[in-house]
């Protein structure tokens, strides 16, 4: 059997990963004090501890390289690489005991003279699930990973057959219109899963675990490296509207690539006001399970 094709970037970001992970799980079976970045978002000591690690590890490895990350590490933004680092995705479920959170690692390639507000090429990622011990790896043009062995998205074709996934905001939930296209989604498939990690989500629409995920208002970091694990499987990411992923689309349609027309038309007839079906009272509800 042919040795696998060698990872440039992803290798060495994974014993990075591997190496915050643990240290997530030192903080996770003592447990940590959570703080408040706004009104409901948390923040914890161990989110602070793996960004300080994986950003000293990622300047000792690629010194001229760039990091974006979500607790605040801005290095070198004019360099040709960029990482978007999420040191811990799915704070909230951490801080809870909840498990299922990851190390999240992503790698775009910025061209000189690029513009600020153009994207580069996202050329490899890593994402690390610390208490299963699970990692997921991609590179551009080399496909995709789950612990060293190739993976590939869900065969899947119709969405009544699929299970989907998708996630809410920490703040204003008020104001976001998600819980609509879950529950229209959730009469639409074998069912919604909202766990709480995005990153985590798009590595199990990579590995096929789930066909679709969706969202709105992600961040960069969030995204970065699920997306390529998902084309690199095989899948396909877009706007909801079937138009290009950036990332600061703010909006993420993931899925096995089979049930993408689908999708997008739910989201079509929804954001147009069709397709609602009515809530049932209590009674009407027991009647048709009878």
């Amino acid at each position: 059997m042919s040795e696998p094709v060698k990872f440039e970037f992803a290798d060495a970001a994974g014993e990075i990963a591997r190496e915050a992970g643990a240290l997530l799980r030192e903080y996770y079976k003592r447990g940590v004090a959570t703080e408040y970045k706004g009104d409901v978002d948390l923040v914890t000591e161990a989110d602070r501890a793996s960004e300080k690690l994986i950003t000293e590890r990622l300047q000792a490895v690629f010194p001229g390289h760039g990091i974006f990350g979500e607790e605040g590490t801005r290095q070198q933004l004019g360099a040709e690489y960029r990482w978007y680092i999420d040191p811990l995705d799915g704070t909230t479920n951490f801080a809870h005991g909840f498990p299922y959170f990851c190390v999240s690692m992503g790698l775009e390639r910025r061209p000189a003279g690029l513009a600020e507000n153009e994207d580069g090429a996202i050329v490899a990622a890593v994402i690390y699930e610390p208490l299963r011990d699970e990692i997921f790896q991609a590179e551009l043009g080399k496909g995709a990973r789950r612990n060293g062995e190739p993976m590939h998205v869900s065969r899947t074709a119709q969405m009544q057959e699929s299970l989907i996934a998708t996630g809410f905001p920490s703040v204003k939930r008020h104001e976001s219109p998600n819980i609509h296209f879950y529950q229209q989604i959730t009469l639409r498939t074998h069912g919604v899963r909202r766990a709480g990690a995005a990153a985590v989500d798009l590595a199990y629409v990579a590995c096929g675990r789930l066909e679709g995920f969706w969202e709105f208002n992600l961040n960069p970091w969030d995204t970065a490296a699920g997306a390529l694990l998902v084309t690199e499987a095989g899948g396909k990411i877009t706007r909801f509207d079937g138009s290009k992923f950036r990332l600061d689309s703010r909006e993420v349609l993931a899925t096995n690539g089979l049930i993408t027309d689908e999708l997008q038309h739910v989201f079509e007839e929804m954001f147009a006001g069709r397709g609602l079906a009515p809530i049932p009272t209590p009674a009407e509800f027991r009647e048709r399970r009878q």
